[in-house]
């Protein structure tokens, strides 16, 4: 017997009883991170030493050009193995010249191949194309369902049966916040679960779908990737005047503009706007996505620089939030994995290379670029407080001297620009000149390489090459063309993730070879082409998905389903979600009844703890907002990038420096903490307690009505007796002439800090 097949066989057995009881390895999961870490760099989709490629499984399956590398079910037979394990006559140990591996990762690569070498069928149907570049085609739905998406995930579903629909009260609040991001009154709640009509569920869909407050909550879905911020971040971080763009998203949303149009305005709304003239200045406001790149004021830095970092920027965002690959991996050399080259990401840099510069460099804090101003009426109030604030800055400047001096004047002048009455809001502006393009070596902008032309990558289909002046509207006409295998993909995909907790495809920022294939690829087809044909309507597709059996499935976790799909691959429930930031606040406003329903607006300030504000260069005061605009949604909050409000920040809401596809769910003792003790949250406990104290009824009744508000059903028995028994206690420890405030308070602050309050079932 060969000393290499006596190990194997010996490291199977080893393997065969330590681990009989295990999980199969998983390819995606276990195998394909190992070879893109190992082997991908010389044996991917660009370099294939031996004629090899190891970045796809049916690739690895194919071989090279010294034979066939697995041999599904004979490790021992399998060459992979024997050069990783240095017993293969021809060839040498692998990795090539690098450490060799221990042997965790080698027992690994037994195990899948002794399991059958078990991979997704989809993860790469094409031996030439990587599934997500080829153009999506409608399939047939199978029969078995009247829904479309039931009877895709009903057909590629083994295991559990699905669960039953969520009881009504649940399927109230869940698709309330969904569509609107807040919570349904007890009165809502109410009339729904009495509705005996059939259509009950579908008419509360319309009816969601037609709120003002749609655009608001999918607003902010959309500005997390267009990395909107209200300062321009770096060392300065002065504030900008962009808010106008971010209103616009909202009401676009509202409108159901379609989302090719959506597309086009914001890449190049300035042309659009520019070519007629009849559309007025909405597509203008729009092509403020590009203008939500950071801007440098500080003294001494090379303007070039920055404004290159800024178009880098703007491929990096296209890329990701239209065709969610990684092309930004290209700036310095080819891509690794997928067949992006150099050439193709400065081909996209060239589309953005000619627009005017942002105002990197410039020492007047209020300088950023091209910009427009808008009419907003409405504003005496804010013309006075603005009067007086112009009043104190100018005798402050007069008065201050050196540095200070600069930093007023400075401050002084933005404010001057930020004058209500008229709204300022960031654009993009072509140059007058274009500017050539050329590949920088290795990503370095001082030293040009071979010159390029703008156009699209020229391994995705359909490839836009411009003949002269490149032109943005090129490239957004492609983004939405039909042929485009990626765009409406993406799309679809960030909204299904929405409402399940994780995308068809999990990487949804990563369609690439590297990326996890589609875990229903009939569906994700179906549903891309389904968006298009609707005319790209969001809310078309908002109603198909919620109104899926999937969706209204209740969120328990059955015994069946831990054994037969622990992760919920097959949607046989739903999930369990905590709410987003900006949902957690606005869902106690409306649960104490404070909330400021007003859309649109300039930011506001709402309280924070003192001293976030000495964080940049110049220190930033945070005044708080009074009157309505202190309750306002976290939509409107003043964003600054050096220092989130920290209610934000803490509940994962992103950086804002960059483009953000999916926002991560952390839990932390700082969260409860925030809760309890954050001054803004504080003074909504304080608001809701006081309101519960003054409602009638017995405690109970109160406690019931607070756990209505709070979570949306009445509280079970142990819930009631454990808020009955905290209440009590508060009022024995109370001090006298206190009366049941303080007792109250502390129920508030318990309902609001609750994971049934914090989640959406």
């Amino acid at each position: 017997m060969p000393r290499w097949f006596a190990c194997a066989f010996a490291g199977l057995a080893v393997l065969g009883a330590a681990d009989a009881f295990a999980d199969p390895i998983d390819y995606l999961r276990d195998v394909k991170p190992l070879l893109a870490r190992q082997c991908v760099a010389c044996h991917g989709t660009h370099t294939q030493k031996h004629g090899l490629r190891l970045d796809t499984a049916d690739a690895l399956l194919r071989g090279g050009t010294s034979g066939q590398a697995v041999i599904p079910g004979k490790p021992a037979e399998s060459r992979l193995l024997l050069v990783v394990e240095g017993h293969d006559a021809e060839l040498p140990r692998m990795p090539y010249k690098r450490p060799p591996l221990d042997s965790e990762p080698t027992e690994l690569l037994h195990r899948w191949i002794a399991e059958g070498a078990v991979h997704p069928a989809a993860e790469e149907p094409s031996s030439d194309q990587h599934w997500a570049f080829v153009a999506p085609v409608r399939p047939v739905p199978p029969p078995g369902a009247t829904h479309p998406i039931d009877a895709w995930l009903r057909h590629s579903n083994p295991g559990p049966d699905v669960a039953p629909r969520a009881d009504r009260a649940t399927l109230i609040r869940r698709v309330t916040l969904d569509l609107t991001g807040l919570p349904p009154s007890p009165g809502e709640t109410d009339g729904f679960e009495s509705d005996g009509r059939p259509d009950a569920y579908e008419r509360l869909v319309d009816r969601l779908l037609a709120s003002p407050h749609l655009g608001e909550r999918w607003g902010r879905w959309w500005l997390d990737g267009a990395r909107y911020a209200d300062s321009n971040g770096y060392s300065v971080d002065a504030p900008r005047s962009v808010w106008p763009y971010r209103d616009w998203v909202v009401r676009a949303l509202n409108a159901d503009l379609p989302f090719d149009t959506f597309t086009r305005w914001q890449i190049a709304g300035d042309l659009v706007a520019a070519a007629d003239p009849a559309l007025g200045t909405d597509p203008l406001v729009a092509s403020g996505f590009h203008r939500n790149t950071q801007i440098n004021h500080e003294g001494g830095v090379d303007a070039e620089q920055f404004r290159i970092e800024s178009v880098i920027d703007r491929v990096n965002t296209t890329s990701a939030v239209w065709l969610g690959v990684t092309i930004g991996c290209a700036q310095c050399h080819d891509h690794k994995f997928d067949p992006f080259t150099q050439r193709d990401f400065y081909g996209m840099f060239a589309y953005f290379n000619s627009t005017e510069n942002d105002g990197h460099a410039v020492p007047d804090y209020a300088a950023t670029g091209p910009s427009i101003q808008l009419p907003a009426p409405g504003e005496a109030a804010a013309i006075a407080t603005w009067q007086r604030e112009l009043q104190r800055l100018e005798r402050e400047v007069e008065a201050a001297t050196g540095a200070e001096a600069t930093r007023l004047k400075s401050d002084l002048a933005a404010h001057r620009k930020r004058r209500p009455g008229v709204a300022e809001t960031l654009v993009m502006r072509e140059a007058t000149n274009a500017r050539p393009t050329v590949v920088f070596v290795k990503g370095d902008f001082t030293r040009p390489g071979a010159p390029v032309v703008a156009s699209t990558p020229e391994s995705l289909p359909v490839r836009r090459v411009a003949t002269g002046r490149p032109d943005r509207r090129e490239l957004a006409d492609w983004l939405v063309s039909a042929e485009n295998p990626l765009t409406a993909r993406v799309i679809v995909n960030r909204v299904w993730q929405v409402y399940f907790g994780r995308g068809l495809v999990e990487t949804e920022n990563d369609f690439g070879t590297m990326g996890t294939p589609p875990s229903h690829p009939e569906l994700l087809d179906w549903l891309a082409v389904e968006f298009r044909a609707h005319g790209w309507s969001l809310r078309h597709l908002h109603r198909l998905i919620v109104t899926s059996e999937a969706y209204q499935a209740a969120s328990a976790t059955r015994p069946a389903d831990l054994a037969a799909d622990p992760r919920n691959h097959f949607l046989a429930r739903q999930t369990r979600l905590r709410l987003d930031a900006e949902e957690i606040r606005d869902n106690a406003l409306a649960i104490a009844d404070l909330l400021d329903p007003r859309i649109g607006g300039p930011p506001v300030f709402p309280p924070q703890p003192e001293g976030l504000g000495a964080f940049t260069q110049n220190k930033r005061e945070w005044k708080a907002s009074t009157g309505g605009d202190r309750y306002r949604r976290a939509l409107y909050t003043h964003l600054q990038r050096s220092t989130l409000h920290p209610a934000m920040a803490v509940f994962d809401a992103p950086d804002t420096f960059t483009t953000c596809t999916r926002r991560l769910r952390s839990d932390t003792p700082l969260q409860a903490l925030t809760l309890l003790n954050d001054p803004a949250f504080h003074e909504i406990a304080i608001a809701f307690g006081a309101r519960l104290a003054a409602a009638p009824g017995s405690d109970r009744e109160r406690i019931a009505l607070g756990c209505r508000r709070a979570f949306g059903r009445r509280p079970r028995a142990e819930e009631t007796e454990r808020l009955v028994a905290l209440l009590g206690a508060e009022r024995a420890a109370g001090s006298a002439g206190a009366g049941d405030s303080d007792a109250w308070l502390a129920v508030a602050r318990v309902l609001l800090n609750l994971d049934a309050t914090l989640t959406r079932e």
